[in-house]
């Protein structure tokens, strides 16, 4: 008896809550709708629940069934087979599809005596009732399909934003490691880089979470990590700047006593330095790859732009140099980075693995005080000529 009473009063259906909530709907005091409304409710409606393929079939060949009638439910009666020939679909897959939109309270079976679907007519053959389907849920709740479909909108543009940031900090993050790795060899990195293969292994994946954004916090603390790293080696565990590692290089240290006054060097370029392109040429010798003369400031300039694709850098590394740098120190950084990774190679060394990004991390550092490109060249001419 418990059985039974899951059975409607046709004996052929499953009494379900969902069926009977569904029923509740109704459209209002003498509206018709039409076809294309009816569709549009539709299309939303499958975008909104994400239904699957066989589910979005059935549905649609229910809604193209519908015959505009001035009726206060949206009832249509095709009949499985009919909806099997429409859409490919087996007799098994149809009745499923048919039970998840009753389920989804999409639909609602009016069913017959025997169970089947038909019209009923009057005397003249006018339809004046049916039994079959009913999608009159379908269509009241438009308002809730529109409201899903805007909440899902807002909800993309977020995830969207959060994986542009993750792949923000993963670019800064590599840079980060590979200007650690050029600058302070000695410094253990093993951890950094174990987390960071980890992290991009996960990144490969980004399709597949529904968080994201746990990524993104996970991102967010190695890069500050390793940034940290760097500063520390740069300033050698003491809040003074000092930024290369190299013996020869100069730097600024602690020492607060009466040191001798030293003449300054000019900077390259400079009204006073008239030896500035010889100066970076002779520290620079890959200059020699624009197969042009280099004899002014201007030639400097143009060796840098064209030298730049060298490195792999795009365009717009270019353009973020010069405006946050100027030209010139922007074709110096180049040609400094061309420099560099030339030896690096030259030496077997294998240090500097991503050159385009090494050199956007040169020219921030520039534009935040944090090294004095002109005497890294200097250095570098220095060492050079020894």
């Amino acid at each position: 008896m418990e059985g039974a009473t899951q059975l409607a009063s046709t004996g052929g259906r499953r009494l379900k809550p969902a069926a009977l909530a569904a029923k509740t709907f109704a459209l209002e005091k003498e509206r018709t709708v039409s076809k294309g409304e009816l569709r549009q409710a539709n299309d939303d409606a499958q975008k909104a629940l994400k239904l699957r393929p066989s589910v979005r079939m059935v549905l649609s060949k229910l809604v193209a069934c519908w015959g505009e009638h001035e009726w206060d439910r949206l009832l249509v009666w095709p009949s499985n087979e009919w909806l099997m020939a429409g859409t490919g679909l087996s007799e098994r897959a149809v009745r499923n599809a048919i039970r998840e939109l009753i389920e989804l309270q999409l639909v609602v079976p009016k069913d017959s005596a025997n169970g089947k679907r038909f019209a009923v007519r009057d005397a003249t053959g006018k339809v004046i009732d049916a039994y079959g389907l009913d999608l009159t849920p379908l269509y009241v709740r438009r308002g809730e399909w529109k409201a899903k479909l805007a909440e899902q909108k807002v909800l993309i543009g977020l995830r969207k934003q959060v994986l542009e940031e993750i792949t923000i900090c993963r670019r800064a993050t590599e840079e980060a490691l590979t200007a650690l790795a050029l600058h302070f060899p000695d410094v253990d990195r093993s951890e950094f880089e174990h987390r960071f293969e980890g992290l991009r292994a996960r990144s490969r994946r980004l399709s597949r979470l529904a968080h994201p954004s746990e990524l993104l916090v996970a991102w967010q603390e190695l890069r500050s990590l390793v940034e940290k790293a760097f500063l520390e080696s740069g300033n050698g565990g003491t809040k003074c700047r000092h930024i290369d590692s190299e013996s020869k290089s100069p730097s600024e240290t602690c020492d607060k006593g009466i040191r001798p006054t030293a003449r300054s060097e000019p900077h390259p370029g400079s009204a006073e330095d008239p030896s500035a392109v010889a100066a970076i040429v002779e520290a620079c010798p890959t200059v020699r790859d624009y197969h042009r003369p280099v004899r002014e400031l201007g030639d400097i300039i143009a060796a840098g732009r064209y030298l730049r694709a060298s490195l792999g850098a795009h365009e717009s590394a270019w353009q973020e140099a010069v405006a946050a740098i100027g030209p010139l120190e922007a074709a110096a950084s180049v040609l400094y980075v061309l420099q560099l990774y030339a030896d690096d190679v030259e030496r077997g060394r294998n240090q500097i693995r991503n050159p385009g990004g090494y050199f956007r991390t040169i020219v921030r550092m520039v534009k935040a005080g944090k090294i004095d490109l002109w005497a890294e060249i200097r250095a570098m001419r220095r060492r050079r000529m020894c």
